[in-house]
């Protein structure tokens, strides 16, 4: 299997980019990974409706310009379903299972995702109705899929 990660905005944060470095090791067993880290678009504050529209359509270009046609995708998003590790497992190996090879998940930058890009997506996913950083939700998405390939596997991982 393999799982792209394309992320909007770029980490900055030492502790966040050990935490991605070491999730990405512990995958590397289970499945390929590459991440792609697209620029982000600098939002002023108190920035009218439109602007913001604005600013999630170009992030949105970005993101549809290097995601594959034959691709799977998964966007995050705070309206989306909300699934159990083992749910979240379930759908990773029933995918496989079915012939979907590359499974792309795509975090938007502050903004949230353009229409263009929820309007692509196969399967919306929501960790929470509460907001996250985007860079923080980096390292809890790779978390997360390491747990559903442990759980795959039937290793033990802490519930």
């Amino acid at each position: 299997m393999k799982i792209t990660l394309i992320c909007v905005g770029k980490l900055k944060e030492k502790y966040l980019v050990q935490g991605v470095d070491e999730y990405l090791k512990r995958l590397s067993r289970y499945c390929t990974i590459d991440i792609i880290e697209l620029p982000d678009e600098k939002t002023p504050d108190r920035a009218s409706e439109a602007l913001e529209e604005s600013i999630k359509r170009k992030e949105g270009e970005r993101i549809l310009k290097v995601l594959k046609e034959d691709s799977y995708c998964i966007v995050l998003a705070i309206d989306g379903h909300m699934l159990t590790s083992e749910e979240l497992a379930n759908k990773i190996d029933t995918l496989g299972i079915t012939g979907n090879s590359h499974i792309t998940m795509i975090i938007g930058g502050s903004l949230g995702l353009s229409e263009e890009v929820n309007r692509r997506a196969d399967f919306r996913l929501s960790f929470s109705k509460m907001t996250f950083p985007h860079q923080l939700m980096r390292m809890i998405l790779l978390e997360q899929i390491y747990r559903a390939y442990r759980i795959i596997h039937n290793e033990p991982y802490h519930k």
